[in-house]
C-alpha cells in the first residue's frame, strides 16, 4: 500500500508548490507524486494516465481537491471506477466526502450527489459570468483590463532613464501602475539587446 499524490495547474505559468505542500504535509514522499501543467478540459492529461496505469492494489490516490483531478461529474464518476478496479482508493483533502478509503455503502451515493452538485456550481458560475460580461458589453463596457496611454507610458520611460524621481512619483505623475512601468521597461530593454544582436 503506498500514498499516491496527484496535482496539476492548467497553465504554463500557474505553480503547483501550494498543491504539492499540501500534499507532502499529508505525508506523501516526492517520489509518489504525478504533476502536470495541463488543461484540465484536456482529456489527455500524461501524468494522470501514467499514475493510473502503476497504480497497485491498496495504493490512495490524494488530490487536493476534485477540480484538479476531474473535468466533470461523469469524468469524476469513470475516474473513481477506473481507481477502484485497480483495487485503490481516491481521497480529496478539500472534498472530504470524496474519500472511497471505507466500505461506507453510503460513500458511494455520497460521491453521486456531491460530485453532482460541484458540477453545477461550476456551470452556474460559469453561466453567472457570461450573462454577466454580456450585460456589460450591452451597457457598452468592455472586459479586461483598461488600456493605457501611450504618451503616458512613453513619458514614464524617459523619466525612468532620466532617474531623478522616485518609481513612485513616476506612476503618479503618468498615472499608471508600478507593474506596468517594470513591465514597459523590460520590454524595452528586451528590443535593446534583440537590436544589438
Amino acid at each position: 500500500m503506498a500514498l499516491i499524490g496527484y496535482a496539476r495547474v492548467s497553465k504554463k505559468d500557474q505553480n503547483l508548490d501550494r498543491q504539492v505542500d499540501q500534499l507532502k504535509e499529508y505525508g506523501i514522499p516526492k517520489r509518489n507524486m504525478y504533476v502536470e501543467k495541463y488543461s484540465g478540459t484536456s482529456k489527455d492529461r500524461p501524468m494522470l494516465k501514467k499514475m493510473l496505469e502503476e497504480l497497485e492494489s491498496n495504493d490512495i490516490v490524494v488530490v487536493v481537491d476534485i477540480t484538479r483531478i476531474s473535468r466533470s461529474s461523469k469524468d469524476l464518476l469513470g475516474l473513481v471506477d477506473e481507481i477502484k478496479e485497480k483495487g485503490a482508493s481516491i481521497k480529496s483533502l478539500k472534498d472530504t466526502w470524496l474519500d472511497t478509503t471505507n466500505s461506507n455503502p453510503y460513500s458511494t451515493f455520497l460521491l453521486t450527489v456531491m460530485s453532482g452538485l460541484s458540477q453545477l456550481e461550476r456551470e452556474l458560475i460559469s453561466s453567472r459570468t457570461k450573462e454577466g460580461l454580456e450585460s456589460a458589453r450591452k451597457r457598452g463596457k468592455v472586459g479586461g483590463r483598461p488600456k493605457v496611454d501611450n504618451v503616458n507610458i512613453q513619458r514614464a520611460l524617459i523619466l525612468y532613464e532620466d532617474k531623478k524621481l522616485s518609481i513612485n512619483d513616476i506612476c503618479t505623475m503618468c498615472g499608471i501602475s508600478k507593474n506596468t512601468l517594470y513591465n514597459y521597461v523590460r520590454k524595452e530593454k528586451s528590443l535593446d539587446e534583440f537590436d544589438k544582436q
